[in-house]
């Protein structure tokens, strides 16, 4: 019996990996890998790493994960990578790394040059499947967009979206919102054409989701804090992308076989758009804005942990309540320095008039 165990082990041995015909590497096993796992797949081997390099798997796995890939423009941007679709999921499928005070260094001034367009590929999923996908070209060279607030509209002003997302009007409000912020998901991909990189802006989870108090719309946000200006105290030191989907608050009829299970009103998108805030709550103009994404799109840190990046933006918006609560008390004492400094002038004006 042992020598049959013994003999079992030196045919395991034998039959390795390098053994098995690429082809049947590459068509029933690396078809089935996700991208991080591909990728890891890289460093195995010298032979693994030509097989998992090719473009066509990772064109496949692009496509996969954020259908938007699949859009001509899109494909002609990413072929001109450096290493094609591979480049283009290593800089976009990890998440910016949120700021952290403690590791944050003053950027030199040499600052690179803005992009002179920008290519936004958006994919927006409900229970992982698709209700929005699409690629935008923003032109940033016009002096009406640098000066502007900084703003990508994926959906037109008259244009609405019907979904597969329907409520139970009977379904509690609290509920129904914290139902959205589980099922929903966004990827929000910008591409550089001129320097061949791309930054993935979105948090890929919500951040938060509200009902607007006066509209009634309801407002799914996503956001990553990522480090703005060198100088410290800026407002703009640190600033935050937000990425916001608007249901408005009326609904579009359709028939009971949709994706919604029954009800036949389904939620309606009406703004798909990305922003970005400073810590006072201003949206930066194109100029300012276009710097900050370039700088996160060349040297940015990425990062593989979703969790971080709910806490940066509750970190960030602790950061943006601390500043008004500075702003506040810097108030309280000039207005309590210009009231000291006007008694003292008036008990001085009229003891002059009195004792003179």
């Amino acid at each position: 019996m042992a020598v049959c165990c013994n003999d079992y082990e030196d045919v395991g041995t034998a039959a390795s990996i390098s053994s098995v015909h690429p082809d049947v590497i590459r068509a029933h096993i690396l078809t089935r890998l996700d991208g991080p796992t591909l990728a890891t797949l890289t460093c195995a081997s010298p032979e693994m790493r030509a097989l998992s390099s090719d473009d066509g798997l990772w064109q496949d796995i692009c496509a996969s994960t954020w259908p938007s890939t699949r859009d001509p423009l899109a494909r002609r941007v990413i072929a001109s990578f450096s290493s094609g679709h591979r480049s283009f999921f290593s800089d976009s499928y990890p998440l910016l790394h949120r700021w952290n005070p403690s590791k944050q260094r003053p950027r030199r001034h040499n600052r690179p040059s803005p992009a002179t367009e920008l290519i936004s590929a958006v994919d927006i999923f409900y229970k992982d499947e698709v209700i929005f996908s699409k690629v935008h070209v923003t032109e940033t060279e016009s002096g009406w967009f640098r000066s502007s607030p900084f703003r990508i509209d994926m959906v037109g002003q008259k244009e609405t979206v019907v979904t597969s997302i329907s409520r139970n009007p009977a379904e509690d409000e609290d509920e129904w919102m914290k139902h959205l912020e589980e099922n929903m998901k966004m990827s929000w991909i910008v591409m550089d054409a001129g320097k061949k990189r791309a930054v993935n802006l979105s948090s890929r989870n919500p951040v938060s989701v509200l009902r607007h108090w006066l509209t009634g719309e309801v407002l799914v946000k996503y956001a990553t804090v990522v480090a703005g200006e060198p100088r410290r105290g800026s407002a703009a030191e640190v600033v935050q992308f937000a990425a916001t989907v608007t249901f408005g608050a009326g609904k579009s009829k359709g028939s009971s076989g949709g994706g919604g299970g029954g009800g036949g009103e389904w939620e309606e998108v009406t703004e798909v758009n990305i922003q970005v805030e400073d810590m006072e709550g201003r949206i930066l103009d194109g100029r300012d804005s276009l710097v900050i994404l370039t700088a996160a799109m060349e040297s940015g840190r990425r990062m593989q942990r979703e969790a971080t990046a709910k806490e940066g933006f509750e970190e960030f918006e602790e950061m943006k309540r601390e500043r008004k609560r500075r702003q506040h008390r810097a108030e309280r004492a000039l207005d309590m320095a210009c009231i000291v400094a006007g008694v003292t002038l008036f008990v001085a004006f009229w003891s002059f008039i009195l004792f003179r």
